[in-house]
């Protein structure tokens, strides 16, 4: 009996120890992901959708281009130039207003078929019809007779400036000298989709994004879709028809929505994730002072603002509206509340565009402030109608709401309320138009001002603030088709002075980029355009 108890205790003894040299060489995700080539990061919130032409934001934007390639692609250290994508060659003619691209006779979709001129054809057709209601369609407003066809004015889409000159040869006419037409073409508004399978699953103009289910789905990219947990993962691996296939180091990429950018420190501290995209200003603060090795930080080409509803009284008075921006100590936001390397925003477009030299009039003027909002009628802020700021749940735009609204009650003598929600809830609510003051932020999604400035015309999907203004619009449509730089600046520095002087948006700083990078990523630099070609990107392994 003695003895069994104690061979009995002996096993147990050799088994705890067993599992506990087991559990103290248990691997971490990341050097396992590692191992296997899958890249783990998180992308913010849950994308609304996958949909290359109805998307909007970089959560969706990290995924798409993963799954989708356009005619070029974002070189992977240098902001403002293109590599061969889809198209392998391409030319020009002398003023840059018509580019002819020559499709690589190997460039497939991921069930096989071949990438055609024809392709891009039917995906401009889609991405232009009205009844779609793409955001980005004023992108391809570049197209001659896009605007016309989009608005309605036209409906042959033959008389579109775009063509298939033969399965491998696509040619674009535009509406003027465009220069700079090869960094737009990142944006994936110009890829091509699998119009054939769209048009299978629901038409067309259906919104519902069957298509892109995983088992269904049908992309171009160097990766394809296997799984889509909503709020949980996106898993993608190497997509074996990719044309360039052998040259991707990565097996696969795990993007992970991660709302609360603490969790995703915490995830990334814990052997979770390879990047995490954000990181708040109290752990950045932590992390210089430790010379932490992963933190990476940079300028970026966004501008964080407040978008306001020009159809909502009082926000329909300009005044109020400037004196709303004449409150706000954006000193005070970047030193005291984001603390991460952020700049003041004295206009919308941010810093950092080459020859791009207006300087914008946006400061701190509480004084002025407070006489427009007596012009306006509300003395000291009597009688001043109760407003709603909205923002999508994220500590950060709450810490800056809080922040600034205390800066409206101190100086003007109004309050405002803080109201948060879901992203997609928070979308959809500015898309219909219904709300007060919104949260906002814009990333160059190209190398031009231009890419900020387009977004408020009267037709784009993306100006939900309801404001238009006629002479805005010219400026801009003059500027699209203007050759010469120097004068193209200036025609875009008239138009942002109308945005300023009307401000139906307000900005409020430059962003800077900070995240937390593993050691073991390697090719993912810092850019201003924040887009990283998942084709360059590689893990190292401590093997």
């Amino acid at each position: 009996m003695r003895r069994r108890c104690r061979t009995a205790w002996c096993c147990l003894c050799l088994g705890l120890l067993v599992w506990l040299t087991g559990c103290g060489e248990r691997e971490a995700p990341v050097e396992r992901a590692a191992k296997e080539g899958i890249l783990l990061m998180d992308i913010g919130t849950e994308p609304k959708t996958l949909d290359p032409q109805l998307a909007t934001g970089q959560p969706a934007h990290r995924v798409i281009t993963a799954l989708f390639e356009g005619l070029v692609i974002p070189h992977p250290q240098r902001d403002g130039v293109v590599l061969p994508g889809v198209a392998d060659t391409w030319e020009h003619n002398e003023d840059a207003s018509v580019w002819t691209f020559h499709i690589r006779e190997n460039a497939r979709w991921s069930d096989g078929r071949s990438v055609t001129a024809s392709d891009f054809v039917r995906s401009y057709h889609r991405m232009l019809t009205p009844e779609l209601g793409a955001d980005f369609a004023t992108m391809l407003y570049r197209l001659e007779n896009a605007e016309a066809y989009h608005r309605g004015e036209i409906d042959d889409f033959r008389e579109v400036g775009v063509r298939a000159l033969d399965a491998h040869t696509l040619q674009l006419r535009l509406i003027g000298p465009t220069p700079y037409f090869l960094t737009m073409l990142n944006h994936y508004a110009w890829y091509p989709v699998p119009v054939q399978l769209i048009e299978s699953e629901g038409g067309l103009t259906d919104r519902s994004g069957d298509w892109l289910q995983p088992g269904t789905i049908v992309s171009n990219g160097p990766f394809v879709m296997e799984e889509w947990k909503p709020n949980s993962r996106i898993r993608v691996r190497k997509n074996p028809n990719y044309w360039d296939h052998a040259a991707v180091a990565l097996e696969g990429i795990d993007f992970m929505p991660i709302e609360d950018s603490n969790t995703a420190v915490r995830m990334f501290d814990g052997g979770e994730l390879h990047i995490a995209s954000t990181v708040p200003s109290a752990v950045f603060e932590q992390r210089v002072a430790q010379d932490d090795p992963h933190l990476r930080m940079g300028q970026q080409l966004g501008t964080y603002y407040y978008l306001l509803n020009v159809n909502q009284p009082p926000l329909d008075d300009v005044r109020v509206r400037q004196a709303l921006s004449l409150a706000i100590d954006r000193g005070v936001i970047v030193e005291q509340v984001t603390r991460g390397g952020e700049r003041p925003a004295h206009r919308f477009v941010p810093d950092g565009f080459r020859d791009y030299d207006y300087q914008g009039p946006v400061h701190f003027d509480p004084e002025r402030a407070r006489a427009l909002l007596a012009e306006a009628g509300y003395p000291q802020g009597q009688g001043f109608p109760p407003l709603t700021l909205t923002y999508n749940t994220l500590e950060g735009h709450q810490r800056i709401g809080e922040a600034i609204t205390h800066m409206w009650q101190e100086q003007l003598g109004i309050r405002v309320e803080l109201q948060n929600m879901e992203w997609k809830t928070f979308l959809e609510r500015k898309d219909q138009g219904d709300f007060q003051i919104g949260r906002s932020g814009w990333i160059a999604d190209y190398y031009d001002p231009l890419t900020f400035l387009e977004i408020m015309i009267s037709e784009s999907g993306n100006n939900d603030s309801g404001w238009e203004n006629a002479d805005y619009d010219a400026w801009i449509a003059q500027a699209m088709r203007e050759g010469d730089m120097a004068q193209r600046n200036q025609e875009m520095g008239e138009a942002e002075s109308i945005l300023m002087e009307d401000m139906p948006l307000i900005p409020i700083y430059f962003y800077s980029r900070r995240w937390l990078q593993d050691e073991r990523v390697q090719g993912w630099h810092h850019k201003m355009l924040d887009n990283h070609p998942y084709q360059f990107v590689s893990l190292r392994t401590s093997d």
